[in-house]
């Protein structure tokens, strides 16, 4: 019998232990090599444990236990043969793709009348790990599109149908029912809530406000989403915009996008440009990098990206080190006005809102407008209000005037003027 020993990977540096959130399979299965085992909590995110062998596993660790990095979590039996009946899932991948094929295998192998393979193994039939979360959150099958082989529901499916949101299939609460129930905290709640505290308590943190009228940004996105996704494959959306708007004004507002480090303060020639993403594990935040040289399909694909990796709990430590700067959206909850706390050790944050038509002056008249309120929140310590009123109002410029972004903060005719 050769014994593979399968010990917890370093997710990242200062990281010396992690939790077993949940084991994806039990012992006795067979696994493939790299098949994802089990999912692993840290401090800073959810990571995927996969399998190193194909085998027989022998867990050695409960699922919501603590482990220490370099601890044996399980092992694999490399010498056992395959059972009887178990296919690679590469090879069930292939047969849900090709449907003569399938439709071939069907022909030559009997089936039991009351069971219809399709539906059990893709369309609409849960994996284990969905089928777990599905039960936690009381999701049926029927509100979850799977994009699994043959349509099978995986559990980044749910994961995704959880960050936006739907109403869940849990049943009515009975009345005068007084129940409670207690959940641990997992690591990377218990980082957040640190940290969280810890701004509160060390940084000198004021928010300023402004409003943006985003009817040119809404006519540029109206005449041109088509042809944009056509040409790209990605749609064309508001963070974009933001992102650039944002890594324009950091370049007038130098302080902005530093931070104190050691008595000094750092300033950043680059903007590393975190994105708030929502996620049934917490709020994480990933960066783009250099992001001031990105085009807005660069943006919008590279967030994309990262917030499915985020919600499917695949998201790298690499991806949330670093950041100068950050951009939250709490309009997408319906949010119109909130204070957002820093994200350490960057020294500014920026909320947008949702965007609701009021009624605005323009040239003496009163018109109605698609208007969003923004908020920065800064440090005091090494932001002063001129600074942070400005680079608002440099946002806004940016903004309601999409063409000085082409034009490093000019318009068309301040270029051509010289001016």
């Amino acid at each position: 019998m050769a014994q593979l020993e399968m010990k917890v990977p370093s997710p990242g540096e200062s990281i010396s232990e992690v939790i077993i959130a949940n084991w994806l399979v039990k012992t006795g299965d067979w696994v493939e090599k790299d098949q994802s085992i089990a999912e692993i909590d840290s401090d800073k995110a959810t990571l995927e444990l996969s399998a190193e062998a194909a085998g027989i596993i022998t867990l050695k660790a409960e699922a919501g236990t603590t482990v220490a990095v370099g601890d044996i979590v399980c092992s694999i039996d490399t010498a056992a043969s395959r059972p009887a009946g178990v296919v690679k899932e590469t090879i069930k991948a292939e047969v849900a793709a090709t449907p003569s094929v399938k439709a071939e295998e069907k022909k030559s192998t009997p089936q039991p009348a009351t069971v219809d393979d399709t539906n059990e193994r893709t369309n609409g039939f849960p994996s284990p790990s969905a089928a777990k979360l599905m039960s936690e959150n009381g999701i049926s099958a029927a509100q979850i599109s799977g994009s699994g082989p043959g349509g099978r529901i995986i559990k980044g499916d749910v994961l995704s149908a959880l960050a936006h949101g739907f109403e869940s299939a849990l049943p009515a609460r009975p009345s005068g029912v007084r129940t409670e129930r207690r959940e641990k905290m997992t690591s990377l709640r218990k980082k957040i809530s640190e940290r969280l505290v810890s701004v509160k308590n060390t940084t000198a943190m004021l928010t300023t406000f402004n409003e943006v009228n985003m009817k040119p940004i809404m006519d540029i996105r109206a005449k041109y989403k088509d042809s944009f996704k056509e040409k790209y494959g990605v749609g064309i959306g508001f963070m974009s915009f933001f992102t650039k708007a944002i890594c324009e004004a950091l370049y007038h507002f130098p302080a902005v996008n530093a931070r104190i480090e050691n008595g000094e303060i750092v300033y950043h020639d680059y903007c590393d440009i975190g994105v708030a993403v929502s996620t049934p594990k917490g709020l994480m935040v990933p960066n783009l990098r250099n992001a001031e040289s990105m085009s807005l399909a660069e943006i919008e694909r590279s967030i994309g990206d990262l917030a499915k990796k985020a919600r499917e709990g695949k998201i790298s430590v690499d991806d949330l080190q670093g950041g100068t700067f950050t951009i939250t959206n709490g309009g997408v909850f319906g949010s119109m006005m909130s204070t957002p706390i820093i994200n350490p050790p960057q020294s500014a944050i920026l909320v947008m809102h949702n965007i609701v038509e009021r009624p605005v002056a323009e040239n003496g008249q009163v018109v109605i407008r698609p208007v969003m309120y923004v908020a920065l929140s800064y440090d005091h310590r090494i932001i002063d209000g001129r600074e942070s009123v400005g680079f608002l109002v440099k946002v806004k410029e940016m903004l309601e005037h999409p063409d000085r972004m082409i034009f490093g903060g000019k318009t068309s005719e301040e270029v051509l003027l010289g001016l």
